[in-house]
């Protein structure tokens, strides 16, 4: 089996390649986009009207989340693909948005009105809402209290599937111990809980066990296949430059997991067997952005093709399929950063990475569900021209439109951030640092700099998450039940319907035409 990771993955971007994009339209668009609006929708009319309505019950689940992925940060990450491809980019669909089925979705946490990710995650894989900073634990425990804490544990979709025979896996560009991986895997009343040196000594005396050592102890040993992200810093001690001060967890791992394979590097992943469990750690802290990411840590793209080989050789000749969840984390952390450019060209990453899974995988007997856990501050405003650079000045027939100071502004901004602050005049070029602050800018300022910060209305360090709704796009068997307004953890109950998983509290069996 050595090997067969890189070779297939060369195959398939050589092929893509031939194609001439690896975001190619799909053959029934082909040449579609050149006429009139008017009779390209009666094309799209008649391919929709021609779609077979998709089977109820699915094999395998793929289900990707953009973390952040607001449906602003949608708009304008497909713009920008799309002008990076010499388009004026608003005719432009990143991957996921050909899927057939779309809804939106309420993030709400069951104690906060805007959400973080623990909260929302935790919606997500179990099937109830919770409260923020909570990572599968219901909204009965108070946070960051051990007290009753096991009482309130709620079963993830990883486990469940695991539990009825299929193979499951989580993928993340983030630490595998952050919030939205680790609810995949990990029961604590504290996000924060990732190495033992995050907890006091009266927690752990009360029974708490962070995170990393939860991947090991329950995760893996409940079931999980794969794991694979960074957070290096987490599973190490102290004198091996990490944070732990009790024990090795990557030791732990392959003493407790002697057929199973520990990868830290691009090369590792490129050169691994289909030989289960996987733990790859590829990075200290979170992974890189895909900006700034070099040959020592896999692309999001890479690590998902990776992982949908192993579980598909882990599953074939079988009736039970498997469970993947991928997560596209850096988009969530460029919008902190007020940094439009990296949650951008992040998200346009996860839309790759969604294109790869979907062309490795069949129509027939794989549901795969793209969505966001909660939206971001992110705005797009401005009367800017067709066509105008979606990370520059807005511009009204080529002319930068000026606010009431006199002053241009960007098309893109943030209600929050880093890009409130005033900083004296200074001319930006292509080698400058980042840029606080929107005053006093002028017509020739480099806004589609990669280290530039849009605008952004308050003053702050971190810019916040957002409380609107999500988008999300879905297609394959029981793709059709994602559709309207959804609460945040119904997408548990339709996954889990369209897998025939039995849960706690099983799931109506009628018909997919009446959930």
């Amino acid at each position: 089996m050595q090997r067969f990771v890189i070779r297939s993955l060369r195959r398939l971007i050589a092929g893509s390649l031939a194609a001439g994009s690896l975001m190619a339209l799909p053959a029934h668009a082909a040449g579609g986009y050149a006429t009139p609006d008017y009779q390209q929708g009666e094309a799209w009319l008649a391919n929709r009207l021609t779609m077979p309505a998709p089977a109820t019950r699915a094999r395998n689940l793929i289900l990707f989340l953009g973390d952040g992925m607001s449906v602003t940060t949608l708009t304008a990450a497909r713009i920008l693909e799309g002008q990076q491809q010499g388009m004026p980019g608003e005719e432009n669909f990143l991957s996921f948005e050909r899927f057939p089925y779309s809804a939106l979705v309420k993030t709400y946490n069951t104690n906060q009105q805007t959400p973080d990710s623990a909260g929302t995650m935790s919606a997500i894989v179990t099937g109830v809402k919770t409260r923020a900073g909570m990572l599968s634990i219901g909204p009965e425990q108070l946070r960051a209290s051990c007290e009753g804490q096991q009482a309130h544990e709620l079963t993830t979709l990883l486990e469940y599937a695991s539990q009825q025979g299929m193979a499951t896996g989580v993928v993340t560009s983030a630490r595998l111990t952050h919030a939205t991986p680790a609810a995949t895997y990990a029961h604590t009343s504290e996000r924060d809980w990732e190495a033992n040196s995050d907890l006091s000594d009266e927690a752990i005396a009360n029974g708490c066990e962070d995170i990393a050592s939860q991947l090991i102890s329950r995760g893996f040993a409940h079931g999980l296949d794969l794991a694979m992200g960074g957070g290096r810093r987490n599973f190490v001690l102290e004198t091996a430059g990490g944070v732990r001060t009790d024990q090795d967890l990557t030791s732990q791992f392959t003493q407790q997991y002697p057929e199973g394979q520990y990868l830290a590097s691009r090369n590792d992943l490129f050169h691994m067997s289909a030989r289960t469990p996987i733990l790859g750690l590829f990075a200290d802290s979170h992974m890189a952005y895909e900006y700034d990411r070099d040959d020592s840590q896999p692309s999001l793209q890479e690590m998902t093709f990776a992982a949908l080989q192993v579980l598909q050789q882990q599953t074939r000749g079988s009736d039970q399929g498997y469970v993947l969840i991928i997560e596209g984390a850096r988009i969530d952390h460029a919008h902190h950063a007020g940094n439009a450019y990296r949650a951008l060209t992040d998200a346009i990453e996860m839309a790759k990475a969604v294109d790869f899974a979907d062309r490795m995988t069949n129509d027939a007997d794989t549901l795969i569900v793209v969505t966001a856990d909660h939206s971001h501050t992110l705005s797009f405003a401005g009367y800017p021209d067709r066509g105008n650079n979606i990370l520059g000045l807005a511009k009204y027939k080529g002319v930068s439109t000026k606010a009431d100071d006199g002053a241009p502004y960007t098309t893109l901004g943030y209600a929050n951030g880093m890009g409130a602050s005033t900083l004296p005049p200074q001319q930006t070029t292509t080698d400058t640092p980042r840029q606080l602050g929107r005053i006093p800018w002028h017509d020739d300022i480099n806004c589609s700099h990669p280290n530039f910060y849009q605008a952004a209305l308050g003053q702050r360090s971190s810019e916040t998450h957002g409380s609107d709704d999500v988008a999300l796009h879905a297609k394959g068997p029981g793709s059709q039940w994602f559709r309207g307004l959804l609460e945040q953890n119904t997408i548990f109950h339709l996954t889990s319907r369209a897998l025939n998983l039995t849960t706690q509290t099983p799931v109506a069996a009628q018909s997919g035409e009446n959930l």
